[in-house]
């Protein structure tokens, strides 16, 4: 019916003229209505998780259930997706990677620091969205003997005397992120028993990334992973004894008295021993001759020291799985790792895929978390008076 719809388009326009709508007006209002429709968009894909609680995981038991039937069966549950990633859209990829909510996310980081001995004494720093790299400027003091901080002198003024000029020196400190990352496998009946499966994840990847972490700030080498006390150049090394020669992995009185004094004196409060477990047999046997008798220099945990870690020279004794044999150097090291710097982006992504087990009926999930670090030390200092340097990170030399 061609003459009906051209006489109701000229009815239509008949109407629109007698109430003043021009085609400048209708190009107005089709502005007005696209700018409204993105507005609304806009505000719908930038709402921030955490707003509305109906959108967020109990756990990441809960989570990972939820991931896996997504990657399964296709059902996208809308707490995965509820703030989209930004780049590459929801999902990290086709197998079904999600990001890791903030509240989940930063609970298993927060286990990862709980639980270690070493990640817990350092200083954190994160590092916010839109950058992996950090720069800090550190101190670059190496002797004490006549300028402080670098640079810095003082001097004792007679009256209306001229004081000379002197600065700190420093250096640049860069921490880039770098990748560790931890896998599990896990069956069907397991994602279906959700306190089982928050142990196994919270424990399980907690304790794996914690080890890895630590192993690096304790003797990583940097390349592709932290800088450890033990590969970078601020420690000190105490020579084992030589008159009489000391015997082949043996520790002795003399061995904690001097690494003790090697210890920067303002780092003893927050220093601790960290030792290779093997070791604690010759430690029970620690003692100093006094008189006739003797005094013991180790302190049971528990025991005399009422306190859960054996102690020397007051402070705590640890034994950590990073440590050297007996022996070797790094089986016993006293260290104050507050002077040790660790930066990471403050959250764990998660991922998953049905295909690297599918045989088995598993699926395999997969954590990454950035983080860098490296000692505040660039190396050993020189005291004002004395000749043996000293550090916050001392070691026992290699007793073959």
């Amino acid at each position: 019916m061609p003459e009906i719809d051209e006489q109701v388009k000229q009815g239509v326009a008949q109407a629109l003229a007698e109430l003043g709508v021009t085609k400048e007006t209708m190009a107005d209002l089709a502005k007005m209505k696209e700018v409204k429709r993105a507005e609304i968009g806009e505000r719908t894909t930038n709402v921030e998780v955490g707003e509305d609680p109906k959108m967020k995981f109990k756990s990441l038991s809960e989570t990972l259930r939820a991931v896996k039937t997504a990657t399964t069966r296709g059902q996208v549950d809308p707490r995965l997706t509820y703030k989209a990633a930004t780049g590459l859209g929801e999902g990290i990829s086709a197998d079904g990677g999600f990001l890791l909510q903030p509240q989940i996310s930063s609970g298993l980081i927060q286990r990862v620091y709980e639980i270690g001995q070493i990640t817990s004494r350092c200083q954190k720093i994160t590092i916010g969205s839109g950058a992996n790299t950090l720069k800090l400027n550190a101190v670059d003091e190496t002797s004490r003997a006549s300028t402080r901080m670098g640079g810095i002198v003082g001097y004792w003024l007679e009256e209306a005397g001229t004081i000379t000029a002197s600065k700190p020196k420093f250096r640049v400190m860069t921490l880039d992120l770098k990748k560790v990352g931890a896998l599990f496998y896990a069956t069907d009946e397991l994602l279906q028993d959700l306190p089982a499966m928050e142990a196994v994840v919270s424990n399980g990847c907690a304790q794996e990334l914690t080890f890895q972490v630590e192993g690096a700030i304790f003797s990583g080498n940097g390349v592709g992973k932290p800088l450890g006390i033990q590969a970078g150049n601020a420690h000190v090394t105490v020579a084992k004894e030589t008159a009489p020669a000391q015997a082949a992995a043996t520790i002795l009185t003399e061995n904690i008295f001097k690494m003790w004094s090697r210890m920067y004196a303002p780092c003893r409060a927050n220093a601790a021993w960290y030792i290779n477990q093997d070791c604690e047999p010759q430690l029970f046997s620690l003692y100093k001759v006094v008189g006739v008798g003797g005094v013991p220099v180790y302190m049971p945990a528990n025991g005399l020291s009422e306190k859960p870690y054996g102690t020397l020279m007051g402070r705590p004794v640890i034994p950590i799985e990073y440590a050297e044999t007996v022996g070797s150097e790094g089986d016993i090291t006293l260290a104050d790792f507050g002077q040790y710097i660790l930066a990471d982006k403050g959250d764990v992504q998660a991922a998953s895929s049905i295909h690297v087990e599918f045989l088995t009926d598993q699926q395999c999930f997969r954590f990454i978390y950035r983080v860098d670090g490296q000692p505040i030390w660039s190396q050993p200092l020189t005291p004002h008076k004395g000749t043996n340097t000293v550090s916050p990170f001392v070691n026992l030399a290699v007793r073959a």
